[in-house]
């Protein structure tokens, strides 16, 4: 599967698919290229369906490329897959975005205390 970038306006975008080692390499300019200087982009993330090392890094690159041209980069609804990966690299404070926790995931960190 890929991961395909939907955009909804110059302001909004949405990532759907596995953003994985297998589609980093395509995705990377494409997911650079809708970065604006001194502009404001919202990315969704609710339909990213897998997510590996090579895609957090991709996010990173994403938000620091953002950082530099003083674009404001905001990933949004973060999927369960992606916070699942983010939650087990204790990453949550390195993306700068706010995290909803769904109740299955706060359960289970009560849980786990």
């Amino acid at each position: 599967m890929t991961c395909e970038i939907i955009i909804h306006s110059e302001s909004s975008v949405a990532l759907v698919g596995e953003l994985c080692v297998f589609n980093a390499k395509a995705l990377k300019p494409r997911l650079l290229a809708l970065l604006k200087p001194a502009a404001e982009l919202e990315m969704d993330l609710s339909r990213v369906s897998e997510v590996d090392t090579a895609g957090i890094q991709l996010l990173f690159l994403a938000k620091s490329e953002a950082a530099r041209i003083a674009c404001r980069l905001n990933f949004i609804r973060h999927s369960d897959p992606l916070l699942d990966v983010i939650s087990l690299l204790n990453l949550s404070q390195d993306f700068g975005d706010p995290l909803l926790i769904p109740a299955r995931h706060a359960s289970e960190l009560r849980h786990e205390s």
